[in-house]
């Protein structure tokens, strides 16, 4: 690409925080089911027990499903397209009466009055369409060709009933960048989202934990990794600079990683309620630990060319590893998108953070149509409808609730926030809180007050693994300073008291990259 707890445990350590807590606006109206319908392969026992299992979770009419024989596999031809989704889906939508069509000003044929907003593809169904013969394929990196028609399934399906419009390259996305539930748009166009992934184990799972994370609210650590290494080419760099400063206001706690590589192999991370990062092929860094798993509910997305390339093994690209890691969501190209015409990260998550479902978040922030782009997880999912400190408390949460709420309550007086938040830390002896305001510091340029909160938050985290981080916390901030040979004191006595851990290899890999070692000795020639 171009560049577990009652009420009363969670409120007490902060006392009345509750009470004063501002309201915030109240989130979009949730999409009726009735107005979503679900495309199946009829020919997959699999893809049928989930768009029965994904209808009866969110009490979506049985009469809106539609099951397709279709081939078992993740590509096909634009013939098999045309013949095989698009007409027989026109021609379902004639007979079940879910739209009337009329041309419009272009002497375009368009949908109005049509019933279903939403359209959930579900595992089984093919998820890219090949170029026709003749026409260019999308290669990585160089400029765009302007005639290609290979794209995702999906987003040539969002203009489903559309009569008249070219096939090659992308069409403008009218819904990009607006501010309006699905239903109330009026625009001619459907949101097409997919329930896909490794397995109908991991598909099914992707639905409980969104409909569970509903009932709490999702809550734990955003890591941002901003890979700064395409000279020029950063156009993805601001909106995760974005994200960066609004988790921050928030009151989300979140680790930023600004260096050139990617977090490193086995990176110590725990409670990763969110990820937006970049730039690799195929995933690493702390998502190929054995042990890591995203907290439930979780929203993960990497930008790469061909992030969702394919979604049946869990060791290529991203967006099947992130899923098979525990991930409900996540965004993806099928082919190479270029830049600017994939997702807008900060605008996904700032319609997210509004209170938006998945799918309408996803389209929001996509300038393109019949192009390469699709969202995997349920489209209805609303991660942060209680982002207000509402929902269901359970004790894993409550020190995120507890930073949350003292951010809406202290916003404007940052000495008090941090004084109360200090406070919390030592009653509740609370590593995540300290850390917390450690990260913050750091990104405020306090380095020194940042060291001391992540040294103390070594007192109270019990597992190795949390404190090997704070080191490399610690040592990030020497390494980002210039002052190489602290940072390198701190990563070799942390490989040395860490040595046993898996994720020692983490604190391994930065020594390589600031005090690599020396090349073999030369073999003498014989």
């Amino acid at each position: 690409m171009a560049p577990g707890g009652q009420t009363g445990s969670v409120i007490r350590p902060l006392g009345f925080l509750l009470c004063l807590a501002p309201l915030l606006p109240a989130a979009p109206a949730v999409p009726n089911p009735a107005t979503v319908a679900i495309l199946y392969n009829s020919s997959s026992a699999d893809s049928k027990a989930i768009a029965s299992y994904y209808a009866g979770a969110r009490k979506i009419p049985e009469e809106n499903l539609i099951g397709l024989p279709l081939p078992e596999k993740e590509e096909i031809t634009r013939e098999e397209f045309n013949s095989k989704i698009l007409e027989p889906l026109k021609a379902e939508y004639d007979k079940r009466g879910w739209w009337q069509r009329q041309k419009d000003n272009a002497g375009n044929l368009v949908p109005v009055g049509t019933k279903i907003r939403i359209l959930t593809c579900i595992f089984g169904v093919p998820s890219r369409v090949a170029a026709r013969a003749g026409d260019p394929k999308m290669k990585p990196g160089g400029p765009p060709p302007i005639q290609t028609s290979e794209a995702a399934v999906d987003s040539e399906l969002a203009l489903l009933g559309v009569e008249g419009l070219p096939i090659a390259a992308s069409l403008k996305n009218p819904y990009f960048k607006a501010d309006a539930n699905v239903a109330t748009n009026g625009l001619p166009m459907t949101l097409v989202g997919r329930i896909d992934g490794p397995s109908r184990a991991i598909c099914e799972r992707m639905i409980r934990d969104a409909i569970e994370t509903e009932k709490t609210g999702l809550w734990g650590m955003a890591v941002i990794d901003i890979a700064k290494k395409y000279g020029s080419m950063d156009a993805g760099d601001p909106w995760l600079e974005t994200i960066v400063r609004s988790n921050r206001e928030t009151g989300i706690p979140t680790l930023v990683d600004r260096f050139p590589d990617t977090l490193p192999t086995n990176y110590p991370l725990r409670d990763v309620a969110s990820y937006y990062g970049w730039y690799d092929w195929h995933v690493n860094g702390p998502f190929v630990n054995p042990s890591f798993r995203f907290k439930k509910g979780a929203v993960a997305v990497h930008l790469h060319s061909f992030s969702a390339a394919q979604l049946r093994d869990p060791s290529k690209n991203w967006c099947a590893p992130f899923l098979s890691r525990g991930a409900a969501a996540t965004l993806g190209n099928v082919y190479e998108p270029y830049l600017e015409m994939t997702h807008h990260f900060d605008i996904f998550q700032a319609r997210l953070m509004a209170g938006y479902t998945l799918v309408e978040a996803a389209y929001m922030a996509v300038p393109v149509l019949s192009w390469q782009n699709v969202v995997l997880g349920d489209p209805l999912y609303r991660p942060y409808l209680h982002i207000d400190g509402s929902g269901e408390r359970v004790d894993a949460d409550r020190e995120y609730r507890a930073i949350r709420l003292a951010t809406m309550r202290w916003k404007d007086d940052p000495k008090q926030l941090d004084t109360m938040l200090r406070e919390a830390a030592d009653r509740m002896k609370s590593g995540v809180i300290l850390e917390s305001q450690g990260l913050l510091k750091a990104e405020q340029r306090m380095t020194a007050d940042a060291a001391m909160d992540f040294q103390r938050a070594k007192l109270y985290y019990t597992d190795q693994a949390d404190r090997l981080r704070m080191d490399m916390h610690v040592a990030a901030i020497d390494r980002a300073g210039g002052r190489n040979a602290s940072a390198i004191k701190i990563l070799r006595g942390a490989r040395t008291i860490y040595l046993n851990l898996p994720e020692a290899v983490a604190a391994q890999a930065w020594l390589n990259i600031m005090d690599p070692p020396a090349p073999p000795p030369s073999q003498p020639k014989k």
